[in-house]
């Protein structure tokens, strides 16, 4: 038997807390400045502080150029789309919603996969799929069944699951490189490089919410540290643990740690928002783990050799 490197763990359980702050903190920034424009400001700091150590993706020759295309979808569907609809969801929704809704990523990557991707799912991943949107299903209603056949969501927990289903796109979109020299590139060129373009579509975003007169900034000392930890925490920090702790484990191991995230988010919550969890909460978590678990189980012949 294989055991995980106790270094790899502490990777991916970084990366998960990180992430669960994120949602945390997004919501302790509720009323002080505008969402499309934290988004705005993160891809900003992210970039200002990465650029240094990746500035070779700016020369005349770098891929970024050659598949400018390609990472115009990538900043939209992940850097810039996903936080963007991130931000917008917790300004209505509980940083707990949103996170056990964006527990269901797997499950949107497998259908993604089997309909743009020609990825065909197992059996079990199929059963797994169906347990994981009745969890979902749970969190959208609040635990109210009535609410599902009525049709009352909340409006941040419906962008969220359009966030989710953007940040499948994005993670089948890095398995298909632009070309082969990609899968070469540094860590930090890739992420400068995403962040870049993810700065620009946020920008744009930004604008029309100037125009429409919602922007707002209300500075602070407290604001401004929390926008430095969204912009270094969870989006470089993060990503470099879960990069490191996806190349050891693998990612379908890795995948599991995700599930960590509304775990963590439960108890930041408590003890920094006062939103204790609720009952439908934990039931919602069961169904999604198990259903996270059967869509990574391969059979024998259907597993895949590196």
């Amino acid at each position: 038997m294989r055991f995980i490197d106790l270094r790899v763990i502490l990777y991916l359980i970084l990366a998960a807390l990180l992430w669960a702050g994120n949602a945390v903190v997004g919501r302790l920034l509720v009323g002080e400045i505008s969402p499309l424009l934290l988004s705005t400001v993160r891809c900003l700091v992210a970039a200002a502080v990465l650029l240094p150590f990746g500035v070779s993706v700016l020369r005349a020759n770098s891929d970024l150029w050659k598949n400018k295309k390609r990472f115009l979808l990538l900043g939209l569907f992940g850097v810039g789309g996903y936080n963007m609809l991130l931000y917008l969801a917790i300004q209505t929704s509980t940083p707990i919603n949103v996170t056990l809704i964006g527990a269901s990523m797997p499950i949107w990557m497998l259908l993604i996969g089997a309909l743009f991707f020609g990825n065909r799912p197992s059996g079990y991943q199929v059963i797994g799929a169906l347990i994981s949107i009745l969890g979902v299903c749970i969190v959208l209603s609040r635990g109210d069944w009535l609410a599902i056949l009525q049709v009352q969501f909340v409006y941040g927990d419906l962008l969220m699951v359009l966030a989710t289903v953007l940040w499948a796109f994005y993670s089948w979109m890095l398995t298909k490189p632009g070309n082969s020299s990609e899968r070469r590139w540094p860590w930090n060129d890739f992420l400068l490089a995403q962040v870049l373009v993810g700065l620009l579509w946020s920008s744009a975003f930004s604008v029309v919410e100037w125009q429409g007169g919602y922007m707002h900034f209300e500075p602070s000392l407290l604001v401004c540290l929390l926008i430095l930890y969204v912009a270094i925490g969870p989006s470089l920090i993060a990503y470099r643990c879960w990069g490191l702790g996806v190349a050891k484990a693998g990612p379908t191991v890795a995948a599991f740690f995700a599930n960590f995230i509304p775990l963590f988010t439960a108890i930041l919550s408590t003890l920094i928002l006062g939103e204790s969890p609720q009952g439908f909460h934990g039931h919602a978590f069961l169904l999604i783990v198990i259903g996270i678990g059967l869509s990574a189980t391969l059979k024998p012949k259907e597993r895949i050799s590196n």
